[in-house]
């Protein structure tokens, strides 16, 4: 029986571009064996077969964009293969009736090599709401999205198929907006901000243009978007773990033995659950109406990690019902992940706070940039032996630095000053973790 084998659920992602194909016509291949190789604005992961057999004939292209139900190929089902991802037949008809319903469906497959039509920009200042967007043919993530960055859809015109508005879409809007709206506009999102007069280099000395990763083209703009938007400010802080890092020790000593690592991320994350528990306003995220805060019941850790290819995400899940043993083991299943470029979608998704640590590598202190719509970050400096008075004398101690950078329309200094203490408290006696 010849079946379709189509795009899993990935997340809300749309029109990831596919960036290898892993089979061709005439293969045989199992249940699970990969197929092609999507890159997400995060990372690249590998898309599994659903169906086992031979393959007839493979229905995208490398540098083709594809989104949840797009067919990859079309497959000459064996005995044993998976369950049914969809026949040839009928395929048609659903496609129509996705078409049909665009509010209410992920965006179809795109190709690239379609040309694209010009996005417009909205000038209008205020918040963006799904007023008026009944009859724009966008995907519920990419509404979501132009809610957030504040771009009316009306006002675009999109390049998918069927005039579909895809995110790219959206993003090109938001970019044309800044030099359209004029030095005194006063728009929201960095709007009106002159831009940086373009300079030639080549004058002065021999020059390169050398290709950013896709990971830094997409995460530059949303962090200067950040930054643009929020008002950051970092307390410092320096937090006593002798004791907590000889604790440490003796667990990854143990914990080599069965495989995993111990490292200080771990406590870190463990304190700093129970610091968000007792400063609630650190685990929210203000309302796009301004006025009210987005209080959250579930801690989900990020983390920033540092790979080949830029630095991702990972999001550790569930983070106040775990121990620090479970909490080490999954820090390093989703680090190895994150180096393979094969974080899934879900993975990276449903941060409420973030802890950026820069301890491997040095420094004293640093801002990090808030990762909106969270409100709160973490950052962490590589620890070092310092003198310190214990009331009689000096005596050594590991001291760890720690900047919190935080957005202050919703936490003010004296907070986060109290946030950063309750750190150290914690910090400083391992034993106070387990309470």
């Amino acid at each position: 029986m010849t079946v379709e084998v189509k795009v899993p659920d990935i997340g809300d992602f749309n029109d990831v571009p596919v960036v290898t194909i892993l089979v061709s016509a005439g293969d045989t291949i199992a249940v699970e064996d990969p197929i092609v190789e999507l890159e997400s604005d995060k990372a690249t992961m590998e898309v599994p077969s659903s169906h086992a057999g031979t393959v007839k004939e493979v229905k995208v292209s490398e540098g083709d964009k594809v989104s949840e139900g797009a067919v990859i190929l079309i497959l000459e089902e064996s005995e044993e293969g998976g369950d049914s991802g969809g026949s040839s037949d009928g395929g048609d008809a659903k496609e129509e009736k996705a078409e049909e319903k665009p509010a209410e469906q992920p965006a179809k497959a795109e190709s690239s090599g379609g040309e694209s039509k010009p996005a417009a920009a909205s000038s209008d200042s205020g918040t963006v709401t799904d007023t008026g967007f009944n009859k724009v043919h966008a995907s519920p993530s990419v509404r979501a999205y132009a809610r957030r960055v504040d771009v009316d859809l009306n006002k675009i015109n999109g390049s998918g198929r069927k005039g579909r508005i895809l995110r790219e879409d959206v993003e090109k809007a938001l970019k044309s907006a800044a030099p359209a709206a004029g030095a005194g506009a006063g728009a929201q999102g960095g709007m009106g901000i002159p831009p940086i007069p373009a300079v030639d280099f080549s004058k002065f000395g021999p020059v390169e243009e050398v290709e950013m990763s896709r990971i830094k083209k997409l995460s530059g703009p949303a962090l200067h978007r950040s930054w643009l938007n929020i008002p950051h400010v970092t307390n410092n802080e320096e937090a006593d773990i002798t004791d907590l890092d000889k604790y440490r020790k003796e667990l990854d000593t143990q914990a080599k033995e069965e495989g995993y690592r111990v490292t200080l991320l771990s406590f870190i994350i463990k304190a700093s659950v129970s610091a968000l528990k007792k400063h609630w306003e650190f685990n929210s995220s203000i309302h796009p109406d301004g006025d009210k805060l987005i209080k959250k019941d579930f801690y989900n850790i990020g983390f920033a990690a540092d790979t080949p290819n830029g630095l991702v995400v990972p999001v550790l899940k569930d983070a106040d019902r775990k121990g620090i043993v479970d909490i080490s083991k999954e820090l390093g299943e989703l680090s190895k992940a994150a180096r393979d470029g094969k974080l899934k979608g879900d993975q990276m998704q449903g941060a409420t706070f973030t802890i950026s640590s820069l301890g491997g590598i040095g420094g004293t202190t640093f801002t990090p940039i808030v990762n909106a719509p969270e409100v709160a970050i973490l950052g962490l400096s590589r620890s070092k032996m310092a003198p310190v008075w214990d009331g009689e004398q000096f005596v050594p101690r590991n001291m760890l630095p720690m900047s919190l950078s935080y957005d202050h329309r919703a936490i003010d200094g004296a907070l986060a000053a109290r946030f950063n203490a309750h750190l150290k408290y914690l910090l400083a006696d391992p034993r106070r973790l387990m309470l």
